[in-house]
């Protein structure tokens, strides 16, 4: 499994709750028993319920993208000391290379 996927998960999954519950139905619904008095006042309603829940929805993926923004940020600042520990550990192993083939040849000299 890739290392950036665990903190990508927990930094999104106390967002997933939120929207879930923002994103069931929640529009006023007529029974299809029940006799209908104000056929307009009903679609107007539904209609007013559609536009707050666009304008609620426009608000959390702007917040959910913000907080992607950081994500990927905070992935790519990890990517890049990853990146400089690799060299790092490769100049160290290069190193170690030359001292022991030095220490090799000092032994193989002395015998």
């Amino acid at each position: 499994m890739a290392a950036w996927l665990i903190p990508a998960v927990k930094a999104i999954l106390p967002f997933v709750s939120p929207i879930v519950s923002a994103a069931l139905p929640v529009f006023t619904t007529r029974k299809p028993d029940a006799p209908v008095q104000d056929p307009g006042g009903m679609l107007q309603q539904q209609i007013t319920e559609l536009q707050q829940a666009a304008s609620q929805n426009a608000l959390h993926v702007k917040e959910l993208a913000g907080q992607l923004q950081k994500t990927v940020t905070a992935l790519e600042t990890a990517a890049l000391q990853a990146e400089a520990r690799v060299r790092r550990m490769m100049v160290l192993a290069g190193a170690a290379c030359t001292f022991s083939l030095l220490a090799l040849g000092v032994a193989l000299f002395l015998r």
